[in-house]
């Protein structure tokens, strides 16, 4: 190489380098795929799919004069040619594969010689041989055949149930195999319009559910006929967009009410009521599995206030497509984002921002996939669509789905282990694995890749079959076990029973034992066991320190003992603050009840008083335990069982501790009852007081230790 040449090539390093520098920030990757956690936290992933190029009217091969100007929707035929509903300009474009123009209709002649053209046309879908074309504004239906010859014109449907004074609006529609069409229509609330492909009108399916609150109910009661008439025809939602896939139907909505489908979210409720997108059967069923963390929502994020300017509230949904493997996604107009799912409802991947640089979009309105997994999307603002091609992680996620719904197990398997390489935070492979190994039979391998995704309900479906194994295994035993179990109980409270009616009898001073076991005998004798208590002396404060510490360890075993299902995240606690949960809200109770039994007459004393709320914690002990070593064992479906038996406990005791003022203090019914409610607000005033104690303190000591430092500085 001569000096010319090396000037030469060092002059175009140069160019190449100050040209890397000069691309704005965020140019080489327009937005950020993620998914979300259990917890709702972002997690970050390798791009599913990235952008290729953007076609717009230019790039079809569009007249200059007249391109694209309101595109309403996106349709790929099973040749992938691509047909674009251009409203503005009342015509149908339609590309090939490679998204060059082939043909428009525009203009046809109906089946009455007559020359006509589409009015605003909304949607386009397309079967083996017929395109079918909403044409909005002038409430019709229009067929054409694959080459773009006219047809028929599918009218409106006509029948009783259709609301007489409703103006049929069509606005996207899908075609089953059996020619059924299923209409949406933007002022129609009853569900989605099913008739033939001659226009007989068939049914409506899918009607949604209207959610009337309490107050609603007795106002409607009292409304005149005609205003309750037409309150239940404005309260439905209307369906805005549908998809078809395998005789079931996708269909999305985006009039809802926002603070009900956040309040959705965040309870992760898996019902559809204010769901944005449903799954319906051919009867209109919803069919929807909402089995991720988060129902199938989009934005899972959607707080009332952010910093960084980004959008709040819940999504709105404007289209959705079904992919390749059972996926599908659904678009956020709110947003320009996509969001893609598993048939079970499992997050794969979000991605997209608003903006105009590739890849982003200005205002996203349509979703759809190509043959190979390609995804369009149309960016009604810019007047063009976005092709995505799908990257390698993204192959490598669909052929695991693929081999999961071919009961390939191992290959799966191995597709999800490349996955958790890329992305060690993506829960959905964690899931896709353990499902592998429990349709494999291998149920404990299972277990612990469900743990790692925190995936409660897969986790107990495992476990109750590990339990099923080891309960046949020892069908024998666990009789004996149980029986065993039982005499010891029996016998236990047949012995406390004698002790307690020997001292009851015999007088003198008690032993420690004694004193232990009437607690066994004041919680089922509540009125007797706390008036024997003060007067008889029945109890002391010594054994009630033991009961106190009893119920300190109850609930320190509750914290670390309980079962997965309980405490998944293994959330660890020490003694120290289960003793400060414990003592705390007793002596907070104790001092409050005698500051004002003091004034109000109370018999009984600071020591009365304690010894009967530590006598009455005595139930915690007795119910909390054994629910948390049954915690344990217990599946999903369980569970309820395990907190009721831990509301008995507190109600048992809180009825104990009630009682036990009454009692103590000779209240009538009344007064203790109100006597009670005010040593609840005396406790939190003084909380209150402690609070503002120990903050004045901490801000004295600071002054003095400022004081100090400054003397020392200046001496």
């Amino acid at each position: 190489m001569n000096n010319k040449q090396r000037i030469i090539s060092a002059a175009a390093r140069l160019v190449a380098l100050i040209t890397l520098l000069a691309v704005p920030a965020g140019a080489v990757k327009s937005y950020q795929t993620y998914t979300y956690s259990s917890s709702g936290f972002a997690l970050y992933s390798p791009d599913a799919y990235t952008p290729v190029t953007t076609v717009d009217s230019n790039y079809i091969g569009l007249d200059a004069k007249k391109g694209i100007e309101d595109p309403r929707d996106l349709y790929v035929d099973d040749e992938d040619n691509v047909y674009i509903a251009d409203a503005k300009n009342n015509r149908i474009i339609v590309c090939d594969r490679y998204y060059k123009l082939k043909f428009i209709i525009s203009e046809f002649t109906n089946e009455q010689g007559v020359p006509d053209n589409f009015t605003n046309p909304s949607g386009v879908f397309v079967t083996k041989d017929r395109i079918f074309v909403c044409d909005t504004d002038a409430n019709r239906i229009v067929t054409f055949n694959r080459d773009g010859e006219f047809l028929a014109v599918i009218p409106e449907p006509e029948d009783e149930i259709l609301e007489d004074d409703s103006v049929y609006k069509p606005v996207a529609l899908a075609v089953d195999d059996y020619n059924r069409l299923y209409v949406v229509s933007s002022t129609t609330y009853q569900g989605i319009i099913v008739m033939s492909d001659t226009g007989e009108f068939i049914c409506i399916i899918g009607a949604q559910k209207v959610s009337i609150s309490a107050w609603d109910k007795v106002w409607r009661k009292i409304m005149s006929d005609t205003a309750r008439a037409q309150q239940e025809r404005i309260i439905p939602t209307e369906y805005n967009n549908i998809a078809i896939r395998d005789k079931l139907i996708y269909v999305t909505t985006s009039s809802l009410d926002s603070k009900a489908q956040q309040n959705a979210i965040k309870t992760k409720s898996k019902k559809g009521d204010y769901a944005p997108v449903k799954l319906l059967n051919n009867s209109g069923d919803e069919v929807m599995k909402r089995n991720g963390f988060y129902p199938p929502s989009g934005e899972v994020d959607v707080g009332t206030s952010k910093t960084d300017g980004s959008k709040t509230g819940p999504s709105k949904v404007t289209d959705v497509a079904v992919g390749p493997e059972k996926t599908w996604s659904i678009i956020d107009e709110n947003r320009s984002k996509v969001f893609t799912y598993d048939f079970n409802g499992n997050l794969l991947f979000a991605f997209g921002d608003e903006g105009t640089q590739l890849g982003n979009m200005s205002k996203i309105a349509a979703v759809v996939y190509k043959s190979d997994g390609t995804m369009l999307l149309l960016d009604k603002s810019q007047k063009s669509f976005t092709v995505y091609q799908r990257t390698e992680y993204g192959d490598i996620l669909i052929n695991a789905l693929k081999n999961q719904n071919e009961r390939q197990f191992d290959r799966a398997i191995e597709d999800w282990t490349e996955i958790l390489k890329r992305n060690s935070n993506f829960d959905t492979a964690y899931i896709g694995i353990g499902q592998a190994y429990s349709r494999n039979g291998n149920y404990k391998e299972a277990l612990k890749y469900y743990e790692a995704a925190y995936d409660n309900e897969n986790w107990s479906d495992a476990y109750k079959e590990i339990r099923k194994e080891w309960i046949s295994k020892y069908i024998l035993l666990i009789p004996v076990i149980a029986a065993a179990i039982i005499t010891a109980v029996v016998l236990f409270f047949k012995y406390a029973g004698k002790v307690n009616k020997r001292a009851a009898t015999a007088g003198g001073k008690r032993t420690f034992g004694e004193e232990l076991l009437y607690g066994f005998h004041l919680i089922f004798h509540p009125f007797d066991g706390f008036w024997d208590l003060k007067h008889e002396h029945r109890g002391s404060l010594r054994a009630a320190l033991v009961y106190v510490a009893a119920a300190v360890l109850t609930f320190f075993y509750q914290a670390i003992g309980s079962g997965y299902l309980v405490n998944p995240h293994g959330s660890y606690t020490t003694i120290v603050s289960q003793a400060i949960s414990v003592i705390v809200p007793l002596m907070l109770w104790v001092v409050a009840n005698w500051c004002l039994t003091t004034l109000f007459d109370g018999e009984g004393s600071f020591k009365d008083i304690f010894i009967a709320c530590s006598y009455s914690l005595l139930p915690l002990v007795l119910l909390i335990i054994p629910a948390t070593i049954y915690s344990n064992f217990a599946t999903t479906a369980e569970l309820d069982v395990v907190s009721f038996v831990g509301t008995v406990a507190f109600i048992w005791a809180g009825l104990l501790i009630f009682t036990g003022m009454m009692v103590t203090h000779d209240y009538t019914l009344g007064k203790n009852f109100i006597i009670s409610l005010s040593t609840i607000v005396g406790m939190g005033f003084i909380m209150f007081i402690g609070i503002l104690f120990t903050t004045l303190l901490g801000k004295i000591i600071s002054f003095v230790s400022n004081i100090i430092v400054e003397i020392n500085y200046r001496m």
